[in-house]
This record gives structure tokens, sequence and C-alpha cells, in this order.
């Protein structure tokens, strides 16, 4: 587990594959029931993320990730709801995100007064059509209290080649530079969809999954079937006032 400092308010956690009981292509911290996987495992290694930040398994929310730049409230043990990003401010309801090569993005109010916190699943279909900022309207529709976020495990440029009718309107977006001859700089364009949206203070955790093979899953190394890791926040329930 790789956790992010995202303050007293909440607990936040970018998984890796390690730790679960799954097995061969999905060993062994494989978050996706739809991988293929067997549901009792898969459901193990869920208890066990959800663990690692506080909250129960039966409460815990998710989507159906479909690239989209649609972020919803979240609600708890809701599953299946078709978007890319979740978000709550109630406390203990952890709020979980997949990504097996796309960025895991976590989202937090830095007013410690009114906790909030969102996960977002951020492909290259996301980032054009604007989940980042989707993430950011759902915490802070006034854009007055200030945000947090943290980027995690993703595929690197150094992985990460695409073909002109996906790099050449990354390069209009976020800037030529972010395409290097046929690879594509992810991170450095969810950064810049960050700070475009008002949110200046951005961590990340600089890891790509597909040269990482025993640290994370990853959908260009290996295809399908493959596991997902994730990212899993849950706003502390003694924050609230």
């Amino acid at each position: 587990m790789i956790r992010w400092d995202a303050g007293d308010s909440y607990a936040v956690v970018f998984s890796t594959r390690v730790g679960g009981v799954s097995e061969g292509r999905f060993a062994s911290l494989n978050l996706g029931r739809l991988t293929g996987d067997e549901v009792d495992r898969v459901d193990e290694n869920r208890r066990r993320l959800c663990d690692e930040v506080g909250g129960g398994l039966d409460r815990l929310a998710l989507n159906r990730q479909i690239h989209s730049d649609r972020v919803l409230r979240a609600v708890p043990g809701g599953r299946g709801n078709p978007g890319d990003g979740l978000w709550t401010d109630e406390p203990d309801l952890p709020i979980l995100a997949f990504a097996a090569d796309c960025l895991p993005i976590a989202l937090v109010r830095s007013d410690a007064a009114a906790p909030a916190v969102a996960v977002v699943h951020a492909g290259w279909r996301g980032l054009l059509d604007g989940v980042v900022a989707a993430g950011v309207s759902a915490l802070d529709t006034t854009r007055t209290s200030g945000l947090r976020a943290c980027v995690g495990p993703a595929i690197g440029p150094c992985c990460y080649e695409v073909g002109s009718e996906v790099a050449e309107p990354f390069a209009a977006a976020f800037g030529r530079d972010v395409v290097q001859g046929r690879k594509l700089d992810l991170r450095v364009s969810a950064d810049r969809a960050l700070r475009a949206n008002g949110v200046a203070e951005i961590e990340h955790v600089d890891l790509c999954t597909a040269c990482n093979p025993e640290r994370f899953f990853s959908h260009r190394r290996t295809g399908k079937p493959r596991g997902v890791q994730g990212v899993i926040a849950r706003v502390a329930r003694d924050s609230v006032v």
C-alpha cells in the first residue's frame, strides 16, 4: 500500500498488486470483479483494502468505469453506476477508483472544517473530456475552499505509445511537450489539468505501472485477463464537526 498523508481528516491509500489472496494473472491484490477473477477472492482483497483506510466493505462505493468525465456523489454500498469518479463529505464512507495504467487521482478539501474527498480514474479519454475538472467541481463548486491532490502510480511516458489521433488533441490541450515522438506523458497532462482548475498543491507517486510487474497490474504490459489496483479514500468520522 502507498499511503498519501492528506491530513488528519482523511485516509487515502493507493494500492499495489501485493498483499491479497488472488492467484495466477490476478496475483495477488486484484480489486476488480469483472476481470475474470474469483468473486470471493476479490471481495477479500477489497476488505483488506478497506481495512487500510478504516472503512467497512459493506459501505464501500465504486463505479462501473467507462472512460468518461462523470464524477458522482457516493452512496454507501453503491455499485455499478457508470462513471469515473466518486466524491463524498460523509464520514466513514470509503470510495474506490480502479486503474491498471490509467491515472488514479485523489482530491481533498484543504478546509478541515468541511472535509470532502474525491477519487478519479483518468485515462486519456477522461483527461481530454474533462474528468479532472469534474472532480474539482464536485468538491469546490465555488472555487473558494481550496483543494489538494495526489496522482498515483500509472503508465509513464517511457512505456506509453499513442497514435496521432491521441497525440494531437493532447498537444493542443496540454502543450506540445507532453508528446515526445509517439510517447505521451499522462502525468504531466493531469498535473496541468489540475493546475488549470485551481489546484496548486499536487503530489505524485511517480511510478510506472508497466515498468514494475512485481508491484502493479498493467493493461499495456499484459493485456487481458489481468487485475486492477486503485485508490481508496475515506473522510474520518472524528474530523466532522
